[in-house]
């Protein structure tokens, strides 16, 4: 028989679990956890072309909605980046057991000091701060012909070339993102 203090302990780590999964992401300051509705990630990967000569990169990866879809629909190579050890478990085991494993490539590490150069596409769903501290380092790193397609929140400073207003998509192309420069 199980002890009264056996299923205490049991239901309080459960709930502390949980607690982590989703308001864990405050303790690294990029994004709170939410995750993208399917619909949003086939509409983010449906505006920026994504292909299969695509790598996409996708900064504040979570369970990995963007990056696998990108990779098992749409052929592109995929790199999600997540800070959050317990994410970057479910991504690695996604990955290992779903796949597709010789296109999707998991890094833990911060978002903020990615490479992100290889990237064609950038699919992001971050809150305004990190977006504006992450504006900067694409502006220095992404080559010309990139996407960066983000959901909920703009890039600021940087005009859309698609927006999506039912959906809150944001689609950019660089260079020529900040109005011609």
């Amino acid at each position: 028989m199980v002890a009264p203090w056996e299923v205490f302990l049991g239901f309080a780590v459960a709930v502390a679990a949980t607690i982590y999964f989703f308001f864990g992401s405050f303790i690294y300051g990029s994004a709170g956890y939410q995750p993208t509705f399917r619909r949003v990630v086939e509409r983010m990967l449906e505006v920026a072309e994504v292909g299969p000569s695509d790598t996409l990169i996708d900064p504040g990866a979570g369970t990995g909605a963007i990056l696998f879809r990108a990779a098992r629909e749409r052929g592109a190579r995929s790199i999600g980046v997540e800070l959050d050890p317990l994410r970057v478990l479910v991504l690695r085991l996604r990955r290992y057991f779903g796949g597709p494993r010789e296109r999707v490539e998991v890094r833990f590490g911060d978002l903020f000091r990615v490479d992100y150069r290889p990237a064609t596409v950038v699919a992001v769903f971050l809150w305004p701060g990190a977006m504006s501290r992450l504006k900067p380092i694409l502006e220095s790193q992404l080559r010309a012909g990139a996407r960066v397609v983000s959901h909920w929140h703009e890039v600021p400073g940087w005009k859309p070339v698609f927006v999506d207003p039912q959906l809150k998509v944001y689609l950019y192309r660089w260079p020529g993102v900040t109005g011609g420069t």
